[in-house]
């Protein structure tokens, strides 16, 4: 595990954004896990999460033009990022959309830089992926394309009605790559690491072999 993604993980455990126990998901599944990165509600924390977003844009090796984050929790992780980037010398534009589209003032569902070129997406998860999708149609429909996208964690679990995750899901419909800040395996990773979640760990690992999808470690 890297160092930003360490990082990362530690600071979701800490705000409690990731969680342990006995949660129900939207799918009705029974996850001994959850992430809500809603909790990263402190300039701190966002300083960490967007220092962390901005090593896996910069790292995963897909060349992009700018940033964009769809509403709603896209939006502050893309201008974070952007201003991580800024610091380290690359300063790219950043966009997003809002929900409903304003008749007034500027119009239209766009707000920030012209899209153009090649987008990476931020956002926090990929659930049902129709957020993406809703990006994915505004990015191409303004003659720009998707360069990639970047997530906080990627579950790595099978959907309900295939073997496939829903970022694997996205990857072979659109034909670009989805990348995580983390995956379910950094957390199986680092749960056996550590004394203060050894009883998880065979819950987490009983919830990857029953419902983890085959995927690749982008």
């Amino acid at each position: 595990m890297l160092g930003y993604q360490r990082q990362f993980l530690e600071l979701a455990i800490r705000k409690q954004v990731l969680r342990f126990g006995e949660f129900t998901l939207k799918s009705g599944r029974i996850s001994p896990y959850f992430f809500n990165a809603g909790h990263f509600d402190d300039g701190d924390s966002m300083d960490i999460v967007s220092q962390a977003y901005a090593a896996r844009v910069l790292d995963c090796g897909v060349a992009f033009d700018m940033l964009f984050g769809p509403a709603y929790k896209g939006i502050p992780l893309a201008t974070a990022t952007g201003i991580a980037l800024s610091r380290q010398g690359r300063n790219v534009p950043i966009a997003f959309n809002r929900k409903e589209a304003k008749d007034h003032g500027e119009g239209g569902t766009l707000i920030g830089a012209p899209l153009q070129g090649k987008v990476m997406i931020l956002d926090d998860v990929i659930s049902a992926g129709t957020a993406i999708r809703e990006s994915i149609a505004l990015i191409r429909a303004n003659g720009a394309q998707v360069a990639g996208i970047v997530i906080a964690l990627d579950r790595q679990e099978k959907g309900r009605d295939g073997a496939y995750s829903a970022s694997q899901e996205i990857e072979q419909t659109f034909g670009f790559p989805v990348f995580s800040v983390i995956g379910l395996n950094n957390l199986l990773a680092y749960a056996e690491a550590q004394p203060e979640l050894a009883q998880y760990r065979v819950a987490l690992q009983n919830y990857r072999n029953r419902y983890g999808a085959t995927h690749h470690e982008s």
